[in-house]
This record gives structure tokens, C-alpha cells and sequence, in this order.
């Protein structure tokens, strides 16, 4: 595996209003961009993950073929390897947050100046990586081609934001919350933060199915433990507080382009989109998904019919949600 590369910003000014002397974005590159530069794949991450958690579908007869198409893997800040709270004190300030304009604006940059692509042939994004796509949809119309947004929507719902405060809070109700940092590990708080990410990432027809008994968990307890809690505690606390206020404040509208007009944005997307839900997701609802692609001119809504609920569109589990999504994505590049 190369080594991941490092595209570095000069006083990035962040939406919050903090102007970072340096800000950087951690990429990894797979394939090779042909000459005329047109084949290039912009796949940013999603909550709590760096690409080598996510870059598994990236792979010869993949959903993304790196033999064919040049695969950009984004690391979104916050996120430990991009600035973030763990690596860069002046973002781990109270008051401090990123955005999805943010995110995408640096993302730009680094696509343009750093790599030299005019266009890109598609935009992948599962869960928050389908809102940096739609932020690059409708923040540059003219430098993405086609759109892929799997579980996810460009406007964080009130519902959503729910489920997003109650991790904020298994979080920070932990007694090495201090009210603005973490003063050791917080052990209740990922416990509490796994067991509700658990509940909302897969459906009640998944749990009642419990796939996970057969990958040689014992019980459900156990599976909540080594299979979510276990990863989250790879994570520094602050980073995952951090992904969870960009996500809270996703909106394709609020931005100095659009300015509060969320219908406008998206009705100025002009790439080929593609809008693929979970039929079982809990918290990026089809009928959500299907009311936001109906505000998109050049857009199909196909939903992944599965039982795993959010974690549909990311189907290293699942041979037959992989084929789906695979045939899907063809037909779109095919385009």
C-alpha cells in the first residue's frame, strides 16, 4: 500500500470563522489518471473512518476499478489524519467546528491545483460522504460529471439531529468530560456512544436475523462490544465530537453561494445523480432520500433493498448488497 500524501492550505478560513495558518488534507491515490485527465473518482470518507477503513470496494472488478478509473480517497477533517482535534490545538477549541463547506472547499483545492483535474467523472460518497458529494454538486456544478450518493442527504434532518445529540451526550456525560475536553479516557461514554450507534446503523429486521452469531460473536452483547465498541475506541474522542458537529450542521443551502436557500442548491446540481438509500435505514430515511432527489433536475432514486439498514452502503459484509451497488454505479459511469 502507498504511503497516504499531504496537500497543505495556507490560511484556510473555516466557516466557524477561524483562519488556520495551515490546514491539511490526507489523501490516498489508486490507478492513474490517463491522459486526458477525465477519469478521475473523488471518494471522501464518512463518520469516524480514514480510508483504509472504507477503501476496501476500491480493487480490481470492485464497485470502483482502480484499472480503469483513479480513485481519490478523501479524508475529511476531523477525522485524525486530516487537522483535526487530536493533531492541531487551534481546531480543539471550544467554539471551533468544521463543515461540509469547509471539507469540500479544501477538497477543490487540492483536486485543482494540487492534482490538476478539471472534472471529475464522479463523485462516491457513502453516509457523510454522500453529503461532501452533494456539497461538490452543488457548490462546483460545472467539475462533477456524475454523483453517487449512497445514504445520505445533503440537509441533516431534525430526526437525524436527534440521533446525532444523543451521542454527543453518551460522550460528554462521562466523568472525564470536563466541559471542554477529555481529561483521560472516557469508558462509560464509549459504551453508552456504541450501544446507541449499534441500535440506529442496523435495521430490527437485522438484529432479528443476527448475522453477527455467525462471524463468532457469542451474543449480541458481545457483538456490541468487539464488533462497534472496539472500533470506536480507536478513535480520539474529540475527533468524533468533531465529525458530529459538521454533521449536525450539513446543508448544501448554508453557504455564502446559496445563502439559506436549500431548494435553489439543489436544483442547481447538473450532474448525473444518483440517490441510493437503504430501504432500512434509520436515520438517512428512503422517503428522505427520495424527497431530495425529487429536488434534483438529472437524478434516479434507486434504493439498496436490504435488511442492513444504514450499513447497506458499505457492504463488506454483504456479497449480495455489494452486487447491487456494483451494478448500479456501472450503469452510471456506463452513462
Amino acid at each position: 500500500m502507498a504511503t497516504p500524501k499531504q496537500f497543505g492550505l495556507k490560511d484556510f478560513a473555516l466557516q466557524c470563522g477561524l483562519v488556520l495558518p495551515e490546514a491539511e488534507v490526507v489523501y490516498q491515490v489508486y490507478g492513474e489518471l490517463n491522459s486526458e485527465r477525465t477519469n478521475a473518482i473523488l471518494y471522501p470518507t464518512s463518520y469516524g473512518a480514514q480510508h483504509t477503513d472504507v477503501d476496501w470496494l476500491v480493487r480490481p472488478d470492485g464497485i470502483l476499478d482502480p484499472s480503469r478509473w483513479c480513485v481519490v480517497m478523501v479524508n475529511m477533517f476531523g477525522n485524525g489524519l486530516s487537522t483535526s482535534p487530536s493533531n492541531c490545538p487551534a481546531v480543539a477549541q471550544p467554539g471551533v467546528y468544521f463543515t461540509q463547506y469547509d471539507n469540500v472547499r479544501a477538497q477543490h483545492a487540492l483536486v485543482t491545483q494540487e492534482l490538476g483535474i478539471d472534472r471529475l467523472a464522479l463523485v462516491y460518497g457513502w453516509s457523510m460522504g454522500a453529503q461532501q458529494g452533494y456539497h461538490w454538486a452543488t457548490l462546483y456544478p460545472d467539475r462533477v460529471q456524475r454523483l453517487a450518493a449512497l445514504c445520505g442527504t445533503a440537509k441533516t434532518t431534525d430526526h437525524n439531529k436527534i440521533f446525532l445529540y444523543s451521542l454527543r451526550a453518551a460522550l460528554t456525560s462521562d466523568p472525564a468530560w470536563n466541559g471542554e475536553r477529555f481529561e483521560g479516557t472516557p469508558d462509560r461514554g464509549f459504551h453508552t456512544f456504541a450501544q446507541i450507534y449499534a441500535s440506529w446503523a442496523a435495521s430490527q429486521a437485522y438484529y432479528r436475523a443476527k448475522p453477527y452469531l455467525a462471524w463468532g460473536y457469542d451474543s449480541l452483547e458481545d457483538y456490541i462490544l468487539r464488533g462497534w465498541e472496539a472500533g470506536y475506541r480507536k478513535r480520539d474522542p474529540h475527533n468524533l465530537l468533531a465529525m458530529i458537529d459538521t454533521w449536525l450542521r450539513c446543508d448544501v443551502g448554508n453557504n455564502p453561494i446559496y445563502q439559506g436557500d436549500y431548494t435553489q442548491a439543489m436544483g442547481s446540481i447538473t450532474a448525473k445523480t444518483l440517490v441510493m438509500p437503504a430501504t432500512t435505514d434509520l436515520y438517512f430515511t428512503p422517503e428522505d432520500c427520495e424527497a431530495e432527489a425529487a429536488l434534483i433536475p438529472n437524478a434516479e432514486y434507486r434504493p439498496i433493498p436490504s435488511i442492513w439498514g444504514h450499513r447497506a452502503g458499505n457492504p463488506y459484509q454483504t456479497p449480495e448488497d455489494e452486487a447491487f451497488i456494483k451494478g448500479a454505479i456501472a450503469d452510471l459511469l456506463s452513462r
